[in-house]
């Protein structure tokens, strides 16, 4: 059942009869419609009549109507108004661009604009390299989307992916410090995306790539990999396969299993999926099935491409050809970053003893949180109102707060499983639990542990080699 969330949070303003229990009996009509009461604020009083600011969450816009129509029921209540508490933060964008150095008089003016600047232009000319040390450069990074895969919404442009880049920013700033700005594309042209991101790149220090529909965005990230000489990370990949390693990694020391030995199973193989079981790969996992919409991937399906064709030949080499339900059965992790449904409680209860599931898919996940932690020893989601929310936030600030800190030219396979560490290592010993394999988002010590475990995996990596 979907719980009611800030996320569809209102406000009713409502003018009612002065009595001694009139606001009891508002909020009393809020409950009775099934939302959380957050507020109740007078915010006009006469002798006779009062006006009421009542917020409450909701579930959905039909809950809404619903909540509206209990107040607006009461004897003597009128309802002036309902406010959307998530369109009105929205209004008018969530970013602002603001001026480092003032610009007071003409002296200020002379050195940040004409005829000072052209100094630093002249500078950068002849070194190109200060660009990063002279320019916005050194702390900016682009949010790249075509809008063709925005969270649970698909393909819907890049005008209404907007609000998402924004937001993508905002986190950048809060968290990390990081200068960072919306690039949403009218394009789904792999060359013409390639080709703009090459374009812009001087002004930036880092790309991240953002709600782009995969198998294109593996060949974009690819491609311009190849020809920036600064790190492109598609967050819907790398974010979310370091959040889940770190997250498994705390899971396990839960339980007491090691990753070599454990049996894991995947329900999604697009972008975050791939990623996830590449990174498993590389940190030791030895034994995964992964799932597609089709079924179970082997060597012997017919026709796989790409992405597709490398997990068939590195994952399931025992070549499964059974239901996800099926895979189950003894399996020790479940990983779902696919579709809300498709598993019961049943199919948990088939899974190892101390089985862990990460029920991913958002807003709904592959199986009722409830149900699994019945049959479950760790249950994970993507969701805000459940313990132990896997997601992105916990890691792109500090990833990218590191690879700008460290002026990195790329995104390693050894820097992402270092930030999954760092990550995992936020949670102290006394402090792990089956409620508590992840840290929050505001804990204080995450955004720089994840940045130091990238600047020293940069550091490494341009010392390999290198002899005293």
């Amino acid at each position: 059942m979907t719980l009611p969330s800030p996320g569809y949070g209102i406000t009713i303003r409502a003018e009612l009869p002065t009595s001694i229990n009139a606001t009891g009996q508002l909020a009393v009509a809020v409950n009775s419609a099934g939302a959380v009461l957050t507020a109740l604020d007078v915010v006009e009083s006469h002798p006779d009549r009062m006006v009421v600011d009542v917020s409450c969450n909701a579930t959905d816009e039909d809950h809404v109507r619903r909540i509206s129509e209990s107040v607006a029921a009461l004897d003597g209540v009128e309802v002036r108004k309902v406010s959307d508490r998530t369109f009105l933060l929205h209004l008018g964008g969530k970013l602002s661009v603001e001026s480092k150095v003032p610009l007071k008089n003409r002296d200020d003016l002379s050195r940040a604009y004409t005829p000072g600047v052209a100094r630093i232009c002249e500078a950068i000319a002849a070194t190109p390299e200060d660009v990063r040390r002279l320019t916005i450069k050194r702390n900016t990074v682009a949010v790249v989307t075509d809008g063709s895969a925005v969270l649970g919404l698909g393909n819907i442009g890049p005008a209404a992916a907007l609000p998402v880049m924004e937001g993508k920013a905002a986190l950048f700033k809060r968290f990390a410090g990081v200068d960072a700005w919306p690039v949403c594309l009218d394009t789904q042209d792999s060359d013409e995306i390639v080709r703009i991101v090459q374009a812009i790149a001087p002004v930036y220090g880092g790309i991240n790539l953002e709600d782009i529909a995969a198998p294109r965005c593996f060949e974009i990230e690819r491609r311009l990999r190849s020809l920036l000489d600064i790190p492109v990370f598609h967050d819907d990949q790398h974010g979310t396969a370091i959040v889940v390693l770190a997250a498994l990694t705390n899971a396990l020391r839960v339980v007491d299993k090691r990753i070599e030995d454990i049996r894991i199973v995947v329900s999604g193989v697009g972008a975050a999926g791939t990623a996830i079981i590449r990174l498993l790969l590389a940190s030791g996992a030895k034994e995964i099935v992964a799932y597609s919409s089709k079924g179970a991937l082997h060597q012997k399906v017919p026709g796989l491409e790409g992405d597709r064709a490398w997990l068939a030949r590195n994952t399931n080499q025992a070549g499964f050809d059974g239901s996800l339900s099926e895979a189950l059965a003894g399996a020790d992790v479940f990983i779902g970053v696919s579709t809300a449904g498709l598993l019961t409680g049943a199919d948990i209860a088939k899974m190892a003893k101390d089985a862990v599931v990460f029920a991913l898919a958002n807003p709904n996940p592959e199986v009722d949180p409830a149900e699994a932690r019945m049959h479950a020893a760790i249950v994970a989601t993507g969701r805000s109102d459940e313990p132990n929310q896997i997601n992105n936030v916990l890691v792109f600030p500090g990833v990218f707060r590191g690879l700008l800190d460290a002026g990195a030219h790329s995104v390693t396979t050894e820097l992402e499983s270092a930030a999954a560490r760092a990550l995992a290592d936020v949670v102290a010993p006394d402090e792990l639990n089956s409620s508590y394999i992840i840290p929050s988002v505001f804990n204080p010590d995450l955004v720089p542990a994840v940045a130091a475990a990238v600047r020293d995996a940069v550091a490494r990596d341009r010392n390999v080699g290198v002899t005293e």
